[in-house]
């Protein structure tokens, strides 16, 4: 899989491209009630641990080291003005494509489309190969792919922070199904790494190359959300000393994060003490919302229990997933 550079022509994901790839994920779902992975799968495995979110803050700063994804997020995101409201947002749409029903997959990815469809523009300066004034798109192929690697190898890499690692059988039938979520994107199936391998090799391919450029205005957005430059998100120092520490050692340094002993005894502090708790921790604790009310669709629930609606309330910040039909 190549890297992009300004000079490419751009493959923008239309509707009708993206009605294709639903298409693929319509024959290759496991349901109707089981959605479009299921209780066997790994990503279920994987993506209900509460342990995944201490990798969002290494997501964010490996999407804002892309110059397209940083423009789009200073130009059009609501992210400052309320950034609990952008944090439900996203993490409904990414759990509703996880652990919704068929339906409520689809919709959520036809709803995360139509929202990208507005989000474009210019490049205010030029950032490595892309000169200024160049037009990004936020339905590109390339910034989605992008973004959607990010996803993946950041949730695999805090689940195994805290649990045993994936078995080699596990982790490429982890990225085997990342396929089908890409898909919900609208990525045509053709523009990502065939498997587990050629993934690991996209990564470090973009995090060598210049497409990944950490422009001065995606430093002061990452000191706002991460160092806790802002008093609305006190972010704790341990967290910003392990989401440093889960960094490329070459965005880690773009964006100007210290990683000295002090940050480095926190993150072992840190770990160390996750590592004893979270196994204790009762099933509703320590597995999303999004999940546990999968689980009651599952077993013929209507509604989830008022437990799992208080879960719900922080994961996305409302009762119950959206119940919106595609069409």
């Amino acid at each position: 899989m190549s890297v992009p550079t300004s000079h490419d022509i751009v493959q923008v994901v239309s509707a009708d491209s993206l009605e294709c790839e639903l298409n693929r994920v319509r024959a290759a779902a496991a349901g109707s009630l089981a959605g479009i992975f299921g209780p066997r799968s790994v990503t279920w495995q994987v993506d209900r641990e509460a342990a995944i979110f201490l990798g969002a803050g290494r997501a964010l700063l490996l999407q804002l080291a892309h110059p397209w994804v940083a423009a789009a997020i200073e130009q059009h995101s609501d992210t400052f003005a309320d950034p609990i409201a952008r944090f439900h947002r996203t993490f409904s749409v990414v759990f509703s494509m996880v652990f919704g029903s068929l339906d409520q997959s689809l919709s959520a990815a036809c709803s995360l489309h139509r929202r990208h469809a507005e989000i474009k523009g210019q490049l205010p300066s030029t950032a490595g190969p892309f000169t200024a004034g160049s037009c990004y798109y936020a339905n590109a192929v390339p910034a989605l792919c992008w973004v959607h690697a990010t996803l993946i190898e950041t949730a695999l890499l805090a689940y195994e922070v805290v649990l045993p690692p994936l078995t080699p059988e596990q982790r490429e039938r982890y990225y085997s199904e990342s396929r089908l979520f890409a898909a919900l994107f609208g990525i045509p199936n053709e523009c990502l790494p065939r498997d587990w391998t050629s993934f690991s090799a996209y990564i470090a391919t973009m995090v060598q190359s210049d497409t990944l450029t950490v422009t001065d205005q995606a430093r002061i957005m990452a000191r706002r959300l991460i160092t806790g430059a802002d008093p609305w998100l006190p972010v704790p120092h341990s967290y910003r000393a392990l989401t440093a520490a889960l960094l490329p050692l070459q965005i880690r340094e773009a964006f100007g994060f210290p990683y000295a002993a002090a940050e480095q005894r926190a993150v072992r502090q840190l770990i160390a003490m996750i590592r004893r708790i979270y196994p204790f921790l009762p099933a509703r604790l320590r597995y999303v919302g999004p999940y546990q009310e999968a689980e009651q669709r599952l077993a013929g629930k209507a509604r989830p229990d008022i437990v799992t609606r208080m879960c719900n309330r922080f994961w996305i910040g409302r009762s119950e997933l959206p119940r919106e039909r595609v069409g």
